[in-house]
């Protein structure tokens, strides 16, 4: 059943070679780096949201697992929701004080931004 994921396949034309195995192009994530040697910047975002605030936590380099990892800790201290994608961490209301010292109290190398 594995072999037949036609998911997987889209886009490729079909061959009548009964040899023929697809192979399936395979990306790396970047590995997360260590704490120490990130360099996040904490803003403030008001566009496109309706005139709400959002504190954005950006520069991460590392595994989408880790950014959400990290996105849910601050998340929970700060006791707010928000997101964690495409390399950034959104948090609900203005944060940015207490994001930033919650990110220098687990090794980061944070700095605020506006």
């Amino acid at each position: 059943m594995a072999d037949n994921d036609w998911k997987k396949r889209l886009g490729v034309v079909y061959s009548t070679d009964p040899g023929y195995k697809y192979e399936e192009e395979h990306t790396e994530e970047a590995r997360t780096l260590p704490p120490q040697e990130q360099k996040l910047t904490v803003t403030i975002d008001r566009r496109n949201r309706g005139g709400k605030q959002v504190t954005l936590v950006s520069g991460f380099i590392g595994t989408d697992a880790d950014l959400a990892a990290l996105g849910k800790a601050l998340k929970v201290k700060c006791g707010v929701g928000g997101s964690a994608k495409n390399g950034e961490i959104t948090v609900q209301g203005d944060f940015r004080d207490k994001v930033t010292a919650l990110l220098a109290e687990m090794g980061y190398k944070a700095r605020r931004g506006n």
